[in-house]
């Protein structure tokens, strides 16, 4: 690629093609208006020198026009083609390509006019490219390409010009030409007082030259000055350059009025910092107001004089104080500290809320927020009655467990109520970067503090109720561990000297009641769930989620829809039908989305003009929720041979679980299906070999097993299941397919089960019952060895089912087959 500079000081691209070989082409006879002078010191014109052959150089982006002295750059394979042609006749043709750059040229590729020109002068450069003065002669129309290799050349026919007569018209189009070339060479900028001085001398009277200098002044098109070259009417040529020259003005008349307005609000932004400036030395020297900077220093001193500090932070911020009066406010740094400062200052240093624990005051308000959930509440009320004597609460760490929907966040709302200290609840769900919970250092951009001291920003006491959700699904990757961050926060024997990597001073949490939530215990880190007291909320039982969507449900969707009692009411029947049918869960969320599908409907037809109110029973339930999501009891039909009702708990509640059992006639084998876990295979495995075992002395044939192969499964096989307190039920499966017989109509049980039949503990027991009596469970069969658990049950979960505490499997089978 190779530049040249023109007379207006713009870049035009020369194209250059690279090729090493030479060639001794010979050129035809000059063609000129008459003899050339032989004598090397005479001048010789122009137009006698000019050859009938030229050799191209390409040119890109603008025509050159006759009648100009300027520099090109010239590189490639026209390095040669310059050395063959100032060795020579010293004369070039410059023709305009009509795309960009190709790497073969052909005919089609150039303009067919273009401009002959003579070599002044060649100067190689450190890069072995040409630095080549030129003085552009006259036009040229090529009439054939005779080669492209290893020179362009063509054969030319040099037009004359069609001088004008200079009558009235063609006067005042010069006229015109001169002045509107004058106003351009005055107006644009891009145009240098050396260029304008060398224009001022320019011969007016010959309207062909002042036509093509003019037209390489503007900025037109290409395809625009190359039609110029192309004009051979001088008048014509006029014209289109009067033309040219007008949209030129238009544009420096454009580009001048977008510079004024820029200049205009600059100055004036420029204007009003000025007189802000002078305002605020005026201002400063009066003693009417300080700079910024001191605005900043004196806003966090005084915050300093409310608060009371340890001596290690009071230093702390000194420092830091010291700090941002010798920074410029300019300076990132300057930020930084003011924001430190600002944070560390709106923390409550030794700001404490004054605790209630009036006893009376707290059952008031658990039981106005909570139906049901005895056992909890008698809990916090020994919590509370414990603080009421301690004085404190160090070294307090709740958890609260249960399955989703029971009231876990309201009851922790519900403390921090009867305590009269303010809550604030964030989720460690999905939670993987130990900073969320002890900071970024400063030396990150964006820094921040972690959830807990946000939290105590947030609440402006140090004593408040932190609500730390959804422990149990808490992550950890690359960024850190933080369940290990939390070791601290909960360690009453190191949290009175928590630091946040933000802060770098220690905060005193001691006094902070932590109340934590899970599903399951399961996924919570040992070390982690030894520092907290576990509180478990089972779930509610029919009756309950009556009495909760009665006194809370209900009333709450109606403002939300805005309802009254006088358009809607929902009976007893209708809700226990809804917990029934639509909502067997543990908690009542279910629940509450049914009651608000209700509401919507009667909104709906309030919205249609319907006033009428609605009273919801059990007959026309199924036309505002539709069908039943649940089936009939299972528990209510009889059960072929081979199926059994197991109990079992999940981190939903408690659930009931159909175990089915089949044979197929054929040799010895035994199958689970039913997406079991490996300790539920186990168990498995263990029912079967025991009843094998056992098979002959309870009545069954001996070689059953030998000639039928047993088919174990546990239904809704995409759920995953597992855990060993199926062991039983899994046994009593198999064993009354072996015998034939069918179990009790109604009997559901649990119990892990050993191969000598002796029947162990399990967990989850008061999750169990409630499910038994959530499905209409008539008897349950249980482990003796969970006496203790089933004597702290209360007795309305124990009312209307017959329990059955039993050791071995023996018992297990008289009660089921009696």
């Amino acid at each position: 690629m190779m530049s040249f500079d023109d007379t207006s000081e713009k870049n035009i691209e020369i194209l250059a093609i690279e090729d090493n070989e030479e060639s001794n082409t010979s050129y035809g006879a000059n063609k000129g208006s008459g003899d050339a002078n032989q004598d090397d010191e005479k001048i010789i014109l122009a137009t006698e020198v000019l050859p009938e052959n030229l050799i191209i150089i390409p040119v890109q982006n603008k025509p050159l026009f006759p009648g100009m002295m300027l520099p090109i750059l010239v590189s490639g394979k026209f390095v040669k083609s310059v050395h063959f042609a100032d060795g020579n006749d010293k004369t070039l043709g410059l023709l305009l390509l009509k795309s960009k750059e190709k790497d073969v040229l052909i005919e089609n590729d150039f303009y067919h006019w273009g401009t002959a020109a003579k070599i002044l002068g060649v100067h190689r450069n450190l890069d072995d490219t040409l630095q080549v003065l030129l003085r552009t002669m006259k036009r040229f129309k090529v009439e054939k390409f005779l080669r492209f290799d290893p020179h362009i050349v063509v054969r030319v026919h040099y037009p004359d010009e069609i001088q004008p007569e200079m009558t009235q018209e063609a006067k005042a189009l010069l006229r015109s030409l001169v002045i509107e070339m004058q106003t351009v060479i005055k107006e644009n900028q891009l145009i240098s007082n050396e260029l304008k001085g060398a224009l001022q001398n320019i011969d007016f009277s010959n309207p062909g030259l002042l036509s093509d200098v003019a037209a390489s002044l503007t900025s037109a098109e290409a395809k625009d000055q190359q039609q110029i070259l192309e004009t051979i009417d001088v008048i014509d040529r006029m014209r289109k350059v009067l033309l040219l020259l007008k949209k030129e003005m238009d544009l420096i008349s454009l580009q001048k009025q977008i510079s004024q307005e820029i200049q205009e609000k600059i100055s004036k932004q420029q204007r009003e910092f000025m007189l802000h400036e002078q305002m605020r030395v005026i201002k400063k020297e009066l003693g009417i107001e300080m700079d910024d900077k001191s605005l900043e220093v004196k806003r966090i001193e005084e915050k300093l004089l409310k608060l009371k500090f340890p001596e290690q932070v009071r230093e702390k911020i000194d420092n830091d104080l010291q700090k941002m009066k010798l920074t410029e406010p300019h300076s990132p740094e300057f930020g930084v500290i003011r924001n430190y400062l600002d944070i560390i200052t709106s923390l409550p240093w030794r700001k404490y809320s004054r605790d209630i624990t009036d006893l009376n005051r707290a059952r008031r308000i658990l039981n106005q927020d909570h139906y049901g959930l005895e056992d909890i509440k008698n809990r916090i009320i020994e919590f509370i009655a414990t603080m009421k004597i301690k004085k404190n609460v160090q070294g307090s760490m709740i958890c609260l467990v249960g399955p989703p929907g029971v009231g876990k966040t309201s009851v922790g709302k519900s403390i921090a109520r009867a305590l009269n200290r303010k809550f604030y609840r964030f989720s460690l769900g999905g939670m993987r970067d130990e900073a969320e919970i002890k900071g970024h250092r400063r030396t990150y951009i964006g820094a921040m503090p972690g959830k807990i001291i946000n939290g105590l920003k947030y609440c402006g006491t140090a004593n408040p109720v932190l609500m730390l959700d959804e422990i149990d699904k808490l992550s950890h990757s690359y960024m850190g561990d933080p369940s290990s961050a939390l070791l601290e926060v909960l360690d009453p024997e190191q949290n009175s000297d928590f630091v946040d990597h933000y802060l770098d001073v220690p905060f005193d949490l001691s006094r902070i009641l932590f109340i934590t939530t899970a599903n399951t215990l399961d996924t919570i880190p040992a070390p982690l769930l030894d520092r907290m007291e576990i509180m478990r909320l089972s779930g509610y039982i029919g009756k309950e989620k009556v009495e909760i969507g009665r006194r809370f449900l209900l009333p709450k969707q109606l403002q939300a829809h805005g309802l009254t009692r006088d358009n809607l009411d929902i009976n007893r029947n209708a809700l226990a039908k809804i917990a029934q049918d639509y909502a067997r869960e543990a908690g009542v969320r279910t629940m509450e989305k049914n009651i608000a599908t209700i509401c919507r409907k009667v909104t709906t037809r309030l919205a249609d003009g319907d006033t009428k109110k609605v009273s919801i029973g059990i007959r026309n339930l199924v036309k505002f929720l539709g069908k039943p999501r649940f089936r009939e009891n299972p528990l209510e039909k009889d059960n072929p041979p081979g199926v059994s009702t197991g109990l079992a708990w999940t981190s939903m509640g408690g659930a009931v679980l159909k175990i089915e059992s089949t044979s197929i006639a054929q040799k010895r084998g035994f199958k689970q299906t039913g997406h079991l876990g490996e300790v539920m295979i186990e168990s498995s495995s263990i029912a079967y070999s025991f009843v094998n075992s056992a098979l002959e002395r309870y009545g069954g044939q001996p070689d059953y097993f030998n000639n039928n192969f047993v088919h174990l499964h546990v239904p809704e096989g995409a759920t995953p299941k597992d855990g060993p307190s199926a062991g039983t039920t899994m046994a009593l499966a198999i064993l009354s397919l072996a015998l034939g017989r069918k179990i009790r109509k109604g009997l559901a049980m649990t119990g892990e089960l050993t191969l000598t039949g002796n029947v162990l503990p399990i967990g989850g027991l008061r999750e169990k019952i409630i499910a038994a009596r959530r499905n209409k469970v008539q008897e349950v069969i249980l482990p003796k060895l969970n006496e203790t658990d089933f004597d702290e049950l209360k007795d309305y979960l124990k009312k209307g089912i017959t329990f059955h505490l039993v050791d071995h499997f023996d018992e297990i089978k008289e009660i089921a087959f009696s």
